[in-house]
């Protein structure tokens, strides 16, 4: 039997998928059906709503083709007779995508994406051309528009699973057709995929869209906005565990603190490049002028913090003793994101970025890239994350400044990684339209890989906002820009600190820290007395003197997840002793100064 790739199974899965809806549902319509991550997917315009149970039925009826050891035809045709092909199959989709690449040569999905071919798209890169014959693979019945390749055959594909059903719009766009949308897992050996749905199984244990019900962290609330999150109290805390600690370390390691508004003139925007390069990620303009005829420009609330430190930086005249200068804030930034791709807390509409900005001669550019990716690992760690794996993301196709710059600027990212001994991989045409970047995507405790870190160099900023500063001869110049977000958006890392902790922080980060409950009325003022005491050490602490039994108390606290449970009755006030119980259900008796000091050392080793 030949070795095929994972994406070529996968693929081939998708097709066999295809072929069993077909023969279930006759009068279905095919949209696109790629490989993703551990599997595929594929869009399908049905008459009725798919059930759990019609999943079954689809896997059984694949089970069958396979055994059939049904053929993957290819075949290479001329566009006019796909398009007539596909008309006579009643497949409008197909002859929507035949459109395009009659057009550009390719699929508008493979024009936004071009590192990611989409069907019957080029896979060539650069500039699309135009063509006039396509490729078409059957399999048994079904017909479908693709560049391939794939298994000679049902019989060399691997194990399956259909796991889930979703809506998705045809081509991401809301004022299209709702489509639905069937995903499968595909790999080579069943172990493989008792492997993949072990994790998954813990994946949806640890999901902090439920942990953060369960936890009492946040909610996402349709009155207020889909995308947009309401911090609760215990959630706030957490928040501003990590805000204060990154803040303290991003000042004590020579970045100064900045504060910038919300939004700005639109005249901003298009300066900056962000209103014709990233205006599918913005909000719409606020047409101020409309609302009041005294006001004359327009505004657009902020997707990104740059131009405003870049602002501060330009309020004074700068020399080369100055730099480098480095700005931080925790910016929210506000992008327009679908509301089919929103998830909890790791893709949203409005977030807050640990945001920061360097600002350094050409002679700085490689220590400051080197000691920022130096920085980011250490604070990482810090959390606990000790797995990561890092990207350089090179020019995308539409982009801006001089190929020059662009050289140089990639130059700089890839010696510091190899200066650092740093293994990495490069993500080709995977950087932002004004610079590339080091992307490092950290690990969790179940092995998922997680964008957060970025460090992006930029010429492009700077010579748009005329930026200077005075060299040793006296002459101005232009200085280099560094973007970078160590944590990234804060919603997003918290999302994933819940889903990598399962919701059981360390103590350092724990929201409430101990929680106290008399076992009587006549303990409540030994309680009190004590949780001021241990307040006043700085310790997060929770009461509960409702009338409730102590079991009933216990259990709400453990399933908070608070990491000491201190029940207070005779013997702990007559003996100053405290009988500690941790969240994993373990007794541990000690002193009240003992305990004291235990605690605050974890808390100090970050533990």
């Amino acid at each position: 039997m030949k070795n095929f790739s994972s994406e070529i199974i996968r693929h081939s899965t998708s097709h066999l998928m295809a072929a069993a809806i077909l023969e279930l549902f006759p009068q279905v319509k095919f949209g696109i059906g790629p490989v993703i991550e551990n599997g595929f997917y594929y869009d399908f315009d049905l008459e009725r709503t798919l059930t759990p149970q019609d999943l079954i039925k689809i896997e059984n009826k694949m089970k069958q083709l396979i055994k059939k050891n049904l053929k993957f035809e290819k075949k290479e045709i001329e566009i006019d007779e796909a398009t007539e092909l596909f008309k006579k199959l009643n497949q409008p989709y197909k002859i929507e995508l035949l459109q395009d690449i009659e057009k550009y040569g390719t699929t508008q999905e493979s024009l936004k994406h071009k590192n990611i071919p989409a069907e019957g798209g080029s896979a060539s890169g650069g500039k699309a051309l135009k063509q006039n014959k396509v490729t078409i693979y059957q399999l048994g019945n079904f017909i479908d528009l693709c560049r391939g390749p794939h298994v000679e055959n049902t019989g060399q594909l691997g194990v399956f699973k259909l796991n889930k059903i979703a809506g998705a719009y045809w081509r991401g766009d809301e004022k299209n057709k709702m489509l639905q949308r069937v995903y499968g897992l595909a790999f080579a050996s069943q172990k493989e995929l008792d492997g993949f749905l072990k994790i998954q199984e813990e994946a949806e244990k640890r999901d902090h869209r439920k942990l953060g019900q369960e936890l009492d962290l946040f909610q996402i609330n349709d009155n207020i906005g889909p995308g947009l999150i309401l911090w609760h109290p215990r959630g706030a805390i957490l928040k501003k565990i990590i805000e204060n600690y990154i803040l303290d370390e991003y000042t004590n390691n020579g970045y100064q603190l900045v504060s910038t508004p919300h939004l700005a003139k639109l005249n901003l925007w298009k300066t900056s490049g962000h209103n014709d390069f990233y205006r599918e990620n913005m909000f719409p303009v606020m047409h101020m002028s409309e609302m009041n005829k005294e006001e004359k420009d327009d505004y657009q609330v902020k997707p990104m913090n740059c131009p405003f430190h870049i602002a501060i930086y330009n309020h004074s005249l700068k020399s080369y003793r100055d730099l480098p200068l480095r700005y931080t804030e925790l910016g929210t930034v506000y992008r327009y994101e679908k509301s089919g791709v929103l998830h909890g807390l790791t893709r949203v509409r409005g977030f807050t970025q640990d945001d920061a900005h360097i600002f350094c001669t050409p002679e700085q550019l490689d220590k400051e890239i080197e000691t920022t990716v130096k920085f980011a690992v250490k604070i990482l760690k810090t959390f606990g994350f000790k797995g990561y794996d890092i990207y350089l993301s090179t020019q995308p196709e539409k982009s801006v400044g001089s190929q020059e710059n662009w050289n140089q600027a990639t130059k700089a990212l890839e010696n510091s990684l190899k200066k650092l001994k740093i293994k990495y991989e490069v993500d080709a045409a995977g950087g932002v339209f004004y610079g590339p970047k080091i992307d490092i995507k950290i690990k969790d405790s179940i092995g998922r890989a997680w964008q957060c870190s970025t460090i992006q160099v930029d010429f492009n900023l700077p010579e748009k906002f005329a930026m200077t500063y005075t060299d040793s001869e006296g002459k101005k110049q232009q200085p280099i820009m560094i973007h970078r977000a160590l944590l990234g958006s804060l919603e997003r890392f918290m999302g994933v600190l819940i889903e990598h902790y399962a919701g059981v922080f360390p103590i350092w980060l724990s929201p409430v820290q101990v929680y106290l409950t008399p076992v009587g009325k006549a303990h409540q003022s030994a309680v009190k007395k004590l949780a001021k005491e241990l307040s006043e050490k700085g310790l997060r602490v929770e009461t509960n003197f409702l009338n409730e039994t102590i079991s009933y108390k216990v259990r709400k606290a453990e399933k908070m997840k608070i990491p000491y449970i201190l029940v207070i009755g005779d013997k702990e006030v007559k003996s100053h002793n405290l009988n500690i119980r941790t969240r994993d259900n373990k007794i541990v008796k000690m002193s009240k100064k003992k305990f004291i000091e235990k605690i605050l050392k974890e808390i100090e080793i970050k533990k």
